[in-house]
């Protein structure tokens, strides 16, 4: 006896198609979101960072990190190490301070409540000494620049390590003149094993966001 077999009409094919271009629709514009909020985060780390730094100055008449009156008893920041006090930190380094002064930074910010976190501990790049973590997973650091050292920026800078280059395009964009070599804020494409800790050094920034993988340290003049 001749069985005739079922098969899909048009009709239930299309359907399924539809399903299946709405779930894909549903799970990219899903990630694109996801990568939105984090450039926004990304943006509030850096207006508040500054901010706070900007009040530590305005109540201790010192850039944190710098403040030579940090170890007062009378403050009570126990393992609280003081700056040298002359108006700048003493280090070019962002992310790898070494319990330099753009170190120390993090630990004073973190006693004066100006930004979370337990300021105890004396080690370097470990507890209140380390370096804050920024949305996609890297390091926010703040130094001085020199005239081999920093993308050609002059003065203090506001750094974040391990951005992709969407990312990075779109935070310059909102923030600058949306171009990695010049404005106020400047990239350089990570060339190092470890990212997070990818410093901008030299004078000469990359010359465009590639949005291929690659990722980058960001910088902008404070």
């Amino acid at each position: 006896m001749k069985r005739n077999q079922a098969g899909f009409t048009l009709i239930e094919i299309a359907i399924v198609m539809v399903v299946i271009g709405l779930l894909l629709g549903g799970v990219l514009k899903g990630q694109e979101m996801i990568e939105n909020a984090k450039i926004s985060n990304l943006r509030n780390d850096f207006s508040g960072v500054s901010a706070a730094i900007y009040a530590y100055q305005d109540r201790y008449r010192s850039l944190p990190g710098d403040d030579n009156r940090a170890n007062l008893a009378s403050r009570g920041w126990a393992d609280s190490a003081a700056g040298n006090g002359n108006g700048s930190l003493n280090n070019n380094d962002a992310f790898n301070a070494n319990g330099n002064e753009s170190q120390q930074l993090w630990q004073h910010l973190r006693y004066s409540g100006l930004i979370t976190g337990d300021p105890a501990g004396t080690t370097n790049n470990v507890s209140g000494r380390a370096n804050p973590i920024n949305a996609f997973g890297g390091k926010i650091g703040f130094t001085n620049t020199t005239t081999a050292w920093g993308l050609g920026l002059n003065g203090n800078v506001l750094c974040a390590s391990s951005i992709p280059g969407k990312a990075a395009a779109a935070l310059d964009a909102s923030l600058d003149d949306g171009k990695s070599d010049t404005g106020q804020m400047r990239a350089l494409l990570n060339t190092a094993a470890d990212s997070s800790t990818f410093e901008p050094a030299g004078t000469t920034p990359s010359t465009a966001y590639l949005e291929n993988g690659s990722v980058y340290t960001v910088c902008t003049k404070f």
